[in-house]
């Protein structure tokens, strides 16, 4: 069983959180009925992305499924009911996570089909940039990063996570591949400053660099948003090809892969087994 449908969703996010959960629900069952088997809703799909709304929006999230409940809970709740009742692997986007000490995070949780949540994943890399003319930003106002490589198994698989910046660490994708991953998942909502330049090009260098798939659910475009998303949610193959895209309104980007193709490539260019580990390891930065 290699052969898996990928539905990445594009949902336009506002500051009305009930309403957001709602559109994210039908984006889903949207996904569904284009045969979407693993689902990803983008980052901060509950939550305007601000570093000002962020701890607003966050719910703390139980490690123990039994004891999420609607009320405190809502995001998550949501998610496991979404992956039960369409029996579906959902990687649930992100949302603002506060936990017992009080601090915030950008967490994504994944759930199986039976509706339990698998792990989570906390965005590990901060998305403090200051670009003269282009755009200020520093998640870290308000955010706490992760400390932890996140991965699952799957029947098709073993997937990676990572959030937004986090694709720009090739180090952090290379510790996937390592871990057995053949599709890494990157919820985000990269900018209209850095998303021309390099949303689609780091997308194909981590694909490439690790021969894997790759996929990625981001935000919709909101012109009434202080921050403009870029959109562009697509899925990438090992051959650094894209598969399937979009542009920047609300869509669902649905392409079957087969994690045959991940093992072929790696046949054919063999570079895990061509690494000169033993020298990288004894060149010094002075050297």
């Amino acid at each position: 069983m290699t052969k898996l449908v990928l539905g990445m969703v594009q949902l336009l996010v506002g500051t009305d959180k009930a309403a957001n959960l709602v559109a994210a629900q039908k984006a889903v069952a949207k996904a569904v009925e284009k045969g979407a088997q693993l689902v990803s809703l983008p980052e901060c799909f509950n939550s305007p992305y601000a570093t000002d709304k962020f701890r607003e929006y966050s719910e703390t999230i139980p490690d123990d499924t039994s004891k999420i409940n609607h009320e405190e809970h809502p995001s998550t709740a949501m998610l496991c009911d979404l992956a039960k009742k369409h029996k579906i692997y959902l990687i649930g986007g992100s949302i603002p996570e506060r936990d017992p000490s009080d601090k915030i995070f950008n967490t994504c949780v994944i759930v199986d089909p039976e509706g339990k949540i698998i792990t989570k994943h906390r965005k590990m890399h901060l998305f403090d940039i200051d670009v003269p003319g282009g755009i200020t930003f520093k998640e870290s106002d308000t955010l706490t990063g992760g400390d932890k490589v996140t991965t699952f198994d799957t029947p098709y698989g073993k997937v990676g996570v990572g959030i937004c910046y986090d694709m720009r660490f090739a180090e952090l994708a290379q510790l996937m591949r390592n871990h057995g991953c053949s599709l890494l998942v990157y919820p985000g909502a990269f900018n209209t400053t850095t998303g021309p330049p390099h949303w689609e090009l780091l997308q194909r260098a981590r694909a490439l660099d690790n021969q894997v798939f790759v996929a990625t659910a981001s935000p919709a475009r909101n012109p009434e948003s202080k921050y403009q998303a870029w959109g562009h949610s697509s899925i990438v193959d090992p051959w650094g090809t894209v598969l399937a895209t979009t542009g920047h309104d609300e869509d669902i980007v649905v392409s079957e892969i087969d994690l045959d193709r991940v093992a072929e490539i790696r046949r054919n260019i063999p570079i895990s087994k061509q690494v000169r580990t033993d020298i990288y390891n004894k060149v010094s930065l002075k050297e």
